[in-house]
């Protein structure tokens, strides 16, 4: 399991942002990142023909002490995969040589699932996570999206469901590219129901926030 953090790992200098070089200083610190514990990660191969060089890594929410490679593709508790590409040429169009593609998604409560805020909560989940680990980005962009869901014909005993899904990528600044890697765990976290760390609110803190808001 990828989970701690490698203190020999070196920083990616300025000088080297456009050298093949700076994507394997950067794949190692992706590879000594420190993610959440509660969560089972693992390499994986990176889609094909989207940039010169690229690392991806999927997640999966573990419950209890079973944990499988498995659990790091699919987790019925939340799961998510990250994508980070390298291509100098694209710079002027990411504003950097480095691009982050991620995705996490999560089961919801219904009570949850329904409320009207809960995709603009998602979303500032990750900026609150990257902001919080010092994981400097510009060019943000990207969805959070809700899926209520209903069964009918031989489905219609299936309780109602929800989903919340998050898809973004940035591009990352600074020489650090592993702040970046934990934000998404903790947001997949997040998603998933699980306590938050320091510097992130939690849904219930957000509710409170709008209540005291409306009662001003």
């Amino acid at each position: 399991m990828l989970s701690t953090a490698n203190s020999s790992v070196p920083s990616v200098s300025a000088h080297d942002f456009g050298d093949a070089a700076a994507f394997e200083t950067a794949a190692a610190q992706l590879r000594g990142a420190s993610f959440r514990s509660e969560l089972q990660v693992r390499e994986i191969p990176a889609p094909e023909r989207i940039a010169p060089h690229s690392i991806a890594f999927s997640a999966g929410v573990a419950q209890g002490a079973a944990r499988s490679d498995d659990t790091a593709g699919d987790s019925p508790y939340g799961a998510g995969r990250l994508v980070l590409m390298h291509d100098p040429g694209s710079a002027d169009d990411w504003g950097g040589p480095f691009r982050i593609v991620c995705f996490a998604q999560a089961p919801l409560e219904m009570e949850i699932g329904i409320d009207p805020f809960i995709a603009d909560v998602a979303w500032s989940w990750l900026i609150d996570a990257l902001e919080s680990r010092g994981a400097r980005y510009t060019f943000a962009s990207g969805t959070a999206t809700k899926t209520l869901s209903t069964g009918f014909g031989t489905l219609a005993e299936q309780d109602d469901a929800a989903q919340i899904e998050i898809r973004a990528s940035w591009t990352p600044l600074g020489t650090d590219i592993a702040p970046h890697a934990e934000a998404w765990s903790e947001l997949l976290c997040l998603l998933a129901g699980l306590p938050h760390q320091e510097g992130i609110a939690s849904l219930g803190a957000h509710r409170a926030q709008r209540g005291n808001g409306r009662g001003a």
